[in-house]
Parts: structure tokens; sequence; C-alpha cells
């Protein structure tokens, strides 16, 4: 044991000595040696990669924010060390993940220095923590907008459910358990044990249980369920990093899209929409939330991949998480009024509102033709010269081989008709 804490000293030593000028760690194929020893937040990138190079000032702010915890903050460059990628399934870059013991963990939310560090807090501690200080739960709502929490014994079908769909939804979401006692001095519930989720500064419960007979059934159905759906804010941002996680609420998504700036400030016309979008859930939470899960889009291009057009600002969009079809409003978005809203809603609830896209094979195609066509716009504007550089030069090389090919089937006819021309003479 002694040997193997020395091993793992001489190793760490090494690596900082390399990253003396930041908090992250970089580390090399030595570091599989050391995997399974302590809590790892690793990035694995690549130096060409214009995503990696975005996430590096905010990696050495994730790596400051978590330097008093027992978790290591490293990258690995997977161009140097590519039997680092293979064995870790590395497929994209960059990819972020969380090694404990055994266990490893991806990170699949928004690069962002709050949504990072949250994941790793989450993934190193247990599934469901134990609030045991009545002053700990309001000290979870001043610091955690949203989190779920079991009250009553740790005994039981309901806690046997909780625990374990807790463990499967541990990188996304904090759980924690209370006893009786403590919850009631914050919170009112007629019985106990029971499950509620903190969101918007309010509580909302877990449906109770019909009778003891349907209870396991009940459970084993709903439970997955409703944390699935009730993980995510009434009204949160939708960007490309979370918007597969909210495809799996398999409830219709509707987005109200604006546009934000580089300073994130949103134009008051556009604020408004977003602001009306908003009320309508709020609202009538009661009627709409089991079946839509609402949110709003600062960037356009985002919806415009999903309508397979340029859509126009403000805009509304309802996107069917289960077939990929989505909605349009028939009036102009910007003067839709929230009893519009309200009545479009319930039209896509009946199935009677047109629908758009879906799954089918010429709409996969036309959605390909379309992201190649405005990823090579963007790179047009970006840098028109590489971009005439980085497809003139392949197309170039083309034209050079076609037309050797097709001017030794020309010399070769004319060799033919030569020889023809020869024999016919003698």
């Amino acid at each position: 044991m002694m040997l193997k804490r020395i091993i793992v000293l001489m190793i760490l030593g090494s690596i900082i000595a390399v990253a003396n000028t930041s908090r992250v760690l970089e580390l090399s194929d030595r570091f599989l040696d050391i995997r399974k020893d302590g809590q790892w937040l690793l990035m694995f990138y690549a130096p060409w990669c214009a995503h990696c190079k975005r996430l590096e000032p905010i990696w050495a702010h994730v790596a400051q924010a978590l330097h008093n915890t027992n978790i290591r903050v490293g990258r690995i460059d997977c161009t140097r060390f590519t039997g680092m990628a293979v064995e870790f399934g590395v497929s994209g870059f960059p990819t972020i993940m969380f090694l404990k013991g055994e266990f490893q963990y991806t990170f699949k939310g928004d690069r962002t220095k709050e949504e990072i560090v949250n994941f790793a807090l989450r993934v190193s501690g247990p599934p469901v923590q134990q609030i045991t200080r009545t002053e700990s739960l309001d000290n979870l709502k001043a610091s955690n907008p949203l989190f779920f929490v079991y009250v009553g014994d740790h005994i039981g079908s309901l806690w046997d459910t909780y625990s374990d769909v807790a463990e499967k939804f541990q990188p996304h979401g904090f759980f924690y358990s209370v006893l009786p006692e403590i919850a009631k001095k914050h919170i009112t519930f007629t019985t106990h044990p029971t499950v509620f989720v903190y969101k918007e500064n309010s509580h909302y419960f877990f449906p109770e249980f019909i009778n003891e007979e349907t209870e396991l059934e009940y459970l084993n159905a709903s439970m997955y369920d409703w944390i699935n759906a009730e993980r995510f804010a009434t009204f949160p941002k939708i960007t490309r990093g979370n918007i597969n996680q909210l495809l799996q609420t398999r409830k219709y998504l509707v987005l109200a899209v604006v546009e934000e700036n580089k300073l994130q400030e949103i134009p008051t016309e556009m604020l408004v929409f977003r602001d009306m979008i908003e009320s309508v859930i709020m609202k009538n939470r009661d009627k709409f939330h089991k079946w839509f899960q609402f949110g709003w889009v600062g960037s356009p291009e985002l919806a415009n991949s999903i309508a397979m057009t340029v859509v126009p600002l403000p805009y509304l969009l309802v996107v069917n998480s289960t077939t990929n079809h989505h909605h349009i409003p028939e009036d102009d978005p910007s003067q839709l009024t929230p009893e519009a809203v309200t009545i479009f809603l319930e039209q896509i609830h009946n199935q009677s509102a047109p629908s758009y896209g879906g799954n089918t094979l010429p709409v996969r195609l036309y959605r390909t033709y379309f992201e190649a066509r405005t990823s090579l716009a963007e790179m047009w504007q970006g840098n028109p010269v590489l971009t005439a550089v980085l497809f003139g030069l392949p197309l170039g090389f083309l034209s050079l081989i076609c037309y050797s090919i097709c001017c030794a089937d020309i010399m070769d006819a004319d060799d033919e008709e030569e020889d023809v021309t020869h024999e016919k003479k003698e």
C-alpha cells in the first residue's frame, strides 16, 4: 500500500510540474496507473478542436472552483495519447468524464462552469444525500434552485424505488432524504413517506398511492417518468447542450425563439414575446405541464435546424419529442396572445394541428442537406479565404484527376482510330 502511494505521488508530482501555472493537471497515458485512485474530472481534447479551445478558460475556472474539494481536474490531449481515447471510449471532442473508482460518468449538459461543477459535485457523493439539520434545507433552497427530497425512514417500497431512480439520474439532478420531524418545519405534507421536488420556490409532490394493491406497479411505472419530467425548470433556456435531455421527457417541447447578442441581451420586443409564452405555462401549469415542456431558445440556429428553414424572429415552435414532428402557429408569432397560444397548444394535444418534419427518409436527407448548407454558409461568413482553400483544393485535385482520366480515354480512342486507318490503307 505504501509503495502504491509513493508511485501515485511521483506521477502526480510530474503532472503538477508540467501544469504549474494552472490548477488543471495535464495528464499523459501514465494516468491509467492511477485512474482508480481518488476522484477525477477529465476533459479529453484535441488542440485543433475549436470547441475545445472555447472550453479552455471555462475549464480553468472549473478547476479553481473545485480546488478545495477531493476532486482532481485534468485534461488529456488525445492527439498525443491516442490510446487514452480508445481506453475511455471517446468519440468526439471535447468529452468530459468523471471517474470514481470503477464508475465512469459522461457529462452531457451545457459546457458552462456552473453546469460542470454541479455535475462533478453530484456524482462525487452518494446518489441520495442525507439532510440531518433543520437549517440545511434552508441552505439548499438558497443555493440550489431545483432538487428532489424523500421524506421518511429508509424502508419500504417508496424508498427503494426512489433510491434506485436517484442512482440512474445522479449525473442530472440532486437527490436528498430527510426525516419527517425535520421536514415538517419547512413544508406541509399529509402523509409520509413522500417525495417532492423543489423548484421555482414551490414544492411539487409525487402523486400519492392509489392503494396497496397497485403500489408497486404504480411506483415502478411512475417514479422514473415523474423524476425525468420534473428534473427541469418550468421555463429553462434550451441549447444544443441540453435539448437532447429535454427531449427524453417524451413531452411536446414548446420553444419561444429569440436572439441573444454576445452580451446575452435580448431586444425588448423579443423579451416581451418570451415573457408572454412563459406566462402561459405559469398560469396554466396544471393544464399543460403533464403534456408540454416549455422553454426558450436564444440561438435561432437551433430553431432553424429543427424547422429546416430560416425562421423569423421572434418565433414559436413546438416539437414532438417522440416523432420529431414540429408544429408552428398559423398566425404571425409576433401577434400571438396568451389566449391564441392556449388554443394552439390544445389543438396540438388533440392532434388537430398541422405537423411538419418527422423521421422519414426524405426528411432526414433534407435535414442533412440543410445543416451542411448552413454550416458551409457560416464557415464562408466567418473566414471566406480558409473556406475557399479547404474546399477549393480538394475540388481542384478531383477536377485534375477527372480531366486526366477523360483525356486518357480520348487519346486511347484516337490511337485506335489511327490503327484502323492504317489497316485499311494496307
